[in-house]
């Protein structure tokens, strides 16, 4: 009774974290408005750069809005009901949301909803990450690059503010941010990665 006792917060919180990160907004939006299966769209991946695609820039708005959303409010509920258990939730909203059993594990990027962890966790450090993901969007038009840099941006900035009980769950999912963006890296370094409003990226 007692092991169940320690274990069950961990697990609600893992749990919580995974089911809301894990919900493909995406591919939601797009079925319901009638724009067909996102992952057979573009380059297949169910975030709104790729929802963009579609032409629908209100379904590509939404689902930026919503996979940021989705991963500060499971920080935001289990920081209210399990303080403590924040940086859990956040690796497992994140997790959801790149592999997503729903889909075969085969999810977004994360850029967005390592946005919305950002928010949860930390005011001053989302903020940086919003300036460095949009400014970036609007000089280079390569979301990629902006994403990538957004992400590598958040445990930087947490460093400097002095949350360094941050840094190396952002460190780690920075790096996983990187690693889902590989091909982009691969196009980008051959010169072949379009930019916004282009084919696919």
């Amino acid at each position: 009774m007692t092991d169940a006792i320690i274990w069950w917060p961990p697990t609600a919180a893992l749990l919580i974290g995974y089911l809301l990160g894990s919900i493909p907004f995406g591919v939601l939006l797009t079925r319901m408005a009638g724009a067909g299966d996102l992952r057979a769209i573009g380059s297949g991946n169910i975030g709104a750069t790729n929802v963009l695609r579609t032409g629908r820039k209100g379904l590509a708005a939404a689902t930026l809005l919503l996979d940021a959303l989705k991963g500060a409010v499971a920080v935001w509920i289990v920081a209210a009901a399990l303080p403590g258990l924040e940086a859990v939730t956040a690796a497992a909203a994140f997790a959801g949301h790149c592999y997503p059993v729903w889909l075969r594990f085969r999810g977004g990027k994360g850029v967005a909803t390592l946005m919305g962890i950002a928010l949860a966790l930390s005011g001053p450090v989302a903020a940086v990450y919003a300036i460095v993901w949009l400014g970036l969007l609007a000089i280079v038009r390569i979301s990629s690059v902006a994403g990538m840099l957004a992400a590598v941006s958040a445990p930087v900035s947490a460093a400097w503010f002095g949350r360094f009980d941050l840094v190396m769950l952002l460190i780690g999912l920075a790096l996983i941010v990187l690693w889902k963006h590989r091909a982009n890296i691969e196009r980008l370094l051959s010169g072949n990665e379009p930019r916004i409003g282009r084919s696919r990226g």
